[in-house]
């Protein structure tokens, strides 16, 4: 009777924690949907909105200058850092070639070493109803160069620039360009006509774009012009800084006179406007529709915003100061 009272007590007992671990259980499980119900973003704890950096996916297309690319491709790297399942697509065709994607709604981002005021890139992007905003980044001080090998040239003017590079010039020798250079052969090397550095080249020298001798070595490519210039002891060519910068123990870097005395581009004479005509502006161009419908687009553009700055001084270029980045973001929160 005594071992029959025993074994129903243990019975008793073993009943009892079972029950209570199932109630525990059910508890936990009750907490867990309240939790999960007060805060639909979530579950178990888990944020179930995409903006989590490892959640976040999509691609962002950027395409255009050849002289901004430097800084969006820095910018692209920084962000698949923190953002990883994102992909991001740099392409260099020129500003102009960018432009021509950008106005057919091909890319999210253009890149321009040039405004958009070509009333064709403005009407095409009107009839495939993009809206777009600008957005400055920094200044550029579009470089002469010449090989290392070259010793007699320190400074050029720019009127014999324009003599060399204006359409219709035969000049093909360096004694042809001032008295006393040597006789030898020269042979230039600069951006294709669908490139933004051309189109300020051209219209700052020869005062209207896209006015220039043919007869030259083109490229959309700026390290296919580095390569050019330093393998070529006759050499003449142009591009932007960042890249001299990049490149300077390839190339020799060229004053310009305008009037007012010799000016090498520098992160000083560049933004101070004492390199002249040759400073100007970079910026991006950015599909708003875009900017507002795509997570990943947005989030790459206000990554931009907040690290551009530092990434266009580290590649080379001046940056524009914080005052330009808040009118930036303005622009795009319109």
């Amino acid at each position: 009777m005594v071992f029959t009272k025993t074994k129903l007590n243990i019975n008793f007992m073993l009943i009892m924690a079972m029950v209570s671990l199932l109630l525990v259980g059910m508890a936990c499980s009750e907490d867990d949907s309240v939790s999960s119900t007060s805060n639909p973003a979530t579950l178990n704890g888990i944020p179930l909105t995409g903006e989590k950096k490892n959640d976040l996916q999509g691609t962002v297309e950027i395409d255009g200058s050849g002289t901004v690319y430097p800084i969006s491709e820095a910018v692209a790297e920084e962000f698949n850092k923190e953002y990883s399942d994102v992909r991001v697509n740099v392409g260099v065709s020129g500003t102009g070639g960018g432009f021509k994607r950008f106005t057919i709604g091909e890319t999210d981002i253009s890149d321009a070493s040039r405004p958009i005021r070509n009333p064709k890139e403005t009407t095409i992007a009107a009839e495939n109803a993009i809206n777009y905003v600008e957005l400055r980044l920094g200044t550029d001080g579009l470089s002469v160069m010449v090989s290392p090998k070259n010793n007699f040239l320190e400074c050029i003017t720019t009127d014999e620039l324009k003599k060399i590079w204006e359409p219709g010039s035969t000049i093909n020798n360096w004694s042809e360009v001032r008295p006393g250079f040597p006789d030898q052969k020269m042979r230039l090397y600069g951006p294709d006509t669908d490139s933004g550095t051309f189109d300020y080249f051209t219209e700052e020298i020869m005062g209207e774009a896209q006015l220039s001798r043919a007869d030259y070595t083109a490229s959309a490519d700026d390290n296919v012009l580095v390569q050019g210039i330093a393998g070529d002891k006759g050499s003449l060519g142009y591009f932007g800084y960042a890249y001299y910068q990049e490149n300077q123990d390839k190339l020799k870097l060229i004053a310009v006179d305008s009037g007012t005395g010799c000016i090498k581009p520098s992160l000083i004479t560049i933004p101070s406007g004492e390199y002249s005509p040759l400073s100007r502006l970079l910026f991006i161009y950015v599909n708003t529709d875009n900017y507002k419908n795509s997570l990943a687009v947005k989030k790459f553009v206000d990554f931009y915003m907040i690290h551009g700055p530092k990434l266009t001084n580290e590649v080379g270029y001046v940056s524009s100061d914080s005052s330009v980045y808040i009118d930036n973001k303005a622009l795009l929160i319109k």
